[in-house]
């Protein structure tokens, strides 16, 4: 695996990686797609003795004049099924490219940027946060603009308690600064980019949120995300996920994506919309109330079948998003169309909803 940036210097006591499944199952994947993929370490870190790098992959074209895609996993390490997602993602397009020549086609105008191991200390550990005991999406340098839930919107107190964001004024962690990296130099740069953050344990349904989550004040590309949403209705009607700004569930201080999100709004003649998938766990703990006993079945599908549904379920949404991403242009709105769109847009995600018994 080769190394595209600086390092943490390692634990010099620290072995090579053990194991991971989710590692393992990577690295097989990319052995099957040939030279059509690159593999790359985002960085090193160390956890329980051993060393682990985070792993980058690529493929497609790497003109920045064109769109591209990133798909994200396992920033906490107890939700697997983030990485799992990611991970099922990829092996869909790579075990394509033998035989799909739409694909192939897709890929000559389209980056796709694969980073679904981010924190592996904290997937070897079965932690949430990273192995210094930080929450890797309440780690970036952002306050929220109201006052947030107690612990769940992020703390420093301490790395005993969840949700930490880290001591005040540190540098970011290794783990978040090379998610950082890899976004500004893979999708910032670019005229179209999407990137979409696979994570669970929200609700017993499927969200998709976009920024803000430190506010809850309308983005500048609202008009863009609003009609992604309207296109994704059309093309797949009985859908069950729930697009929302992740501020109408509640605010954090740190998130990466609006961190990102704000640095993006530096190129004003770029669009970036960072996504998160927000699988809800919930539901699988009602069908299988003994997960409740389990760290792990708190934010997973135990069941084989459930797991291998969750799999399939979030396929045809990942590869839409890279099929609007190479379209962008035919959906995309501009001039006056976007400011219909931005109306349509505040008044369904952000006026407030009527009374109970008053008038819709």
């Amino acid at each position: 695996m080769t190394s595209e940036s600086s390092r943490r210097p390692a634990d010099s006591a620290a072995t090579a990686s053990p194991d991971i499944a989710e590692m393992t199952e990577l690295r097989a994947i990319v052995a099957s797609a040939g030279n059509a993929t690159t593999l790359s370490s985002a960085c090193e870190i160390s956890a329980g003795g051993h060393r682990f790098e985070v792993p980058v992959v690529t493929l497609g074209n790497p003109d920045p004049a064109l769109p591209a895609v990133g798909i994200f996993g396992g920033v906490h390490g107890l939700e697997r099924i983030g990485a799992q997602v990611a991970l099922a993602s990829l092996r869909h397009v790579v075990s394509r490219l033998r035989w799909d020549d739409a694909l192939h086609r897709q890929l000559d105008c389209l980056r796709l940027v694969f980073m679904p191991i981010v924190n592996p200390g904290g997937l070897w550990l079965g932690t949430r946060a990273n192995p210094a005991g930080v929450d890797l999406m309440r780690n970036a340098p952002v306050e929220a603009s109201e006052r947030v839930p107690f612990l769940v919107g992020g703390q420093r107190i301490g790395p005993g308690l969840p949700w930490y964001r880290g001591p005040a004024g540190a540098p970011m962690e290794p783990e978040s600064a090379a998610l950082g990296r890899v976004v500004e130099r893979e999708l910032l740069g670019r005229p179209f980019s999407l990137a979409v953050d696979c994570h669970s344990g929200f609700g017993i349904a499927d969200r998709i949120w976009f920024p803000y989550a430190h506010s809850p004040a309308p983005i500048e590309h609202l008009p863009e995300l609003h009609a992604l949403n309207a296109v994704f209705d059309q093309a797949h009607p009985h859908h069950r996920y729930i697009f929302e700004p992740q501020s109408r569930q509640y605010l954090t201080h740190g998130d990466l994506w609006d961190w990102l999100y704000q640095r993006a709004l530096a190129r004003p003649d770029q669009v970036f919309l960072p996504l998160t998938l927000e699988m809800g766990s919930w539901l699988w703990i009602k069908k299988n109330p003994r997960q409740l006993f389990s760290r792990r079945g708190i934010f997973n599908p135990l069941a084989g079948h459930r797991q291998a549904r969750v799999l399939r379920r979030h396929l045809a949404w990942l590869d839409f998003l890279m099929r609007a991403a190479a379209s962008h242009a035919r959906w995309r709105p501009v001039g006056a169309e976007r400011e219909v769109e931005r109306q349509l847009a505040l008044a369904r995600w952000y006026m407030p909803a009527p009374a109970k018994g008053g008038k819709a």
